[in-house]
């Protein structure tokens, strides 16, 4: 009897060895995708580093990027400004959800001018990535800007050169407030641009931007303020004009109806509130429905729980909007139902697996 004891001892000893060693493996968790929201990925990572030992190894490519990778299994995550449509993310059995929630905005190299001095609206705003709007003293521009003193300036564009959820945003915006935008570029991760230089990355749009006098780019907020960018008040649906703000985004992003969509598809430009900045979108995080991997896909599942539960004021400290409660409710709801094992057993188990 007491040798089977010890034998049942010792086998469990061995499988709870194993389950400790499965998880202790996953020192590290790697993503790939969306620059937007790079800036608090990093925070995050750098505390829960701290708080668990596990790091976030993230490479900021662009979504375009980040979908590529996650189809081809090469990253435990995706990450993409441009949310999937339900279909696609069917067909190749992923899943998403948004992780947090922020603006683009544009941001100008005008000496001379403070941030937040110089006011655009949509039309112009569209008519100047067009190429119609030349110089920064067009009579289109000073009528939006009474008493600013604008210079003779030649403008100069500068957008994205990879895919990027970032374009996606900013072109979904230019196509809902310009017919002649929609008519003519449309709204894609990457489009025909019909002017202007190309920059990789939201990095790569700032650095331009802070280069070349007289540019105009489109970066997410964390990047216009860790650069010390000028950025632009935008005329939003309501007629008024703000200024990016996370109290702006968090007006957009406050009528936002996510239990009414499928695979959490939604998109927060042009939204109808008095204070809604114009140009405000979520980021979102892409998995496998089916983890070959589940242990690993866990350990992503426990990084952005932590996140939606101990990383808002970080998300904040960079302009940030944090996902409401309801909504992170639900999408742990979704890791439970619909992400499973190879077994078929689900991968995320709630509370049980948070810190």
């Amino acid at each position: 009897m007491f040798g089977k004891i010890v034998s049942f001892a010792a086998r469990m000893f061995l499988v709870l060895g194993l389950v400790s060693a499965s998880h202790a493996e996953v020192k590290a968790i790697n993503g790939a995708g969306a620059t937007f929201p790079y800036p608090v990925y990093a925070k995050w990572a750098e505390a829960y580093h701290r708080a668990t030992g596990i790091r976030l190894n993230y490479q900021s490519i662009g979504s375009g990027g980040g979908i590529r990778q996650i189809k081809k299994k090469t990253v435990d995550f995706g990450a993409s400004d441009a949310p999937m449509k339900p279909e696609e993310l069917d067909k190749y059995g992923l899943i998403q959800w948004p992780q947090v929630m922020g603006g683009v905005v544009p941001v100008v190299n005008l000496p001379g001018i403070e941030p937040g001095a110089l006011r655009l609206d949509g039309k112009t705003l569209a008519a100047i990535f067009l190429g119609e709007i030349r110089t920064w003293n067009d009579p289109r521009i000073a009528a939006l800007n009474p008493g600013l003193k604008l210079p003779g300036r030649k403008i100069t564009v500068v957008h994205r050169s990879d895919g990027s959820g970032t374009t996606f945003i900013f072109t979904n915006y230019l196509t809902k407030v310009s017919p002649e935008w929609k008519r003519r570029v449309g709204n894609a991760k990457a489009v025909a641009w019909p002017t202007g230089i190309g920059g990789k990355g939201n990095e790569g749009v700032a650095s331009y931007v802070k280069r070349v006098r007289g540019a105009i780019g489109y970066v997410e907020y964390a990047y216009a303020l860790q650069n010390h960018m000028t950025y632009t008040r935008l005329r939003n649906r309501a007629g008024h004009f703000v200024a990016p703000t996370a109290a702006s985004f968090q007006a957009a992003a406050a009528g936002a109806e996510w239990d009414k969509v499928r695979h959490f598809y939604l998109i927060l430009t042009d939204q109808p509130g008095a204070d809604a900045w114009p140009i405000t979108g979520a980021s979102f995080i892409i998995v496998y429905a089916r983890a070959e991997h589940p242990e690993r896909t866990a350990a992503v599942l426990r990084f952005f729980d932590w996140a939606f539960h101990h990383g808002g004021d970080l998300a904040e400290s960079l302009d940030y909007v944090p996902m409401p409660p309801k909504v992170v409710e639900r999408i742990e709801a979704t890791w439970r139902k619909a992400i499973r094992g190879p077994d078929g057993a689900p991968v995320w188990t709630g509370g049980a697996d948070r810190d």
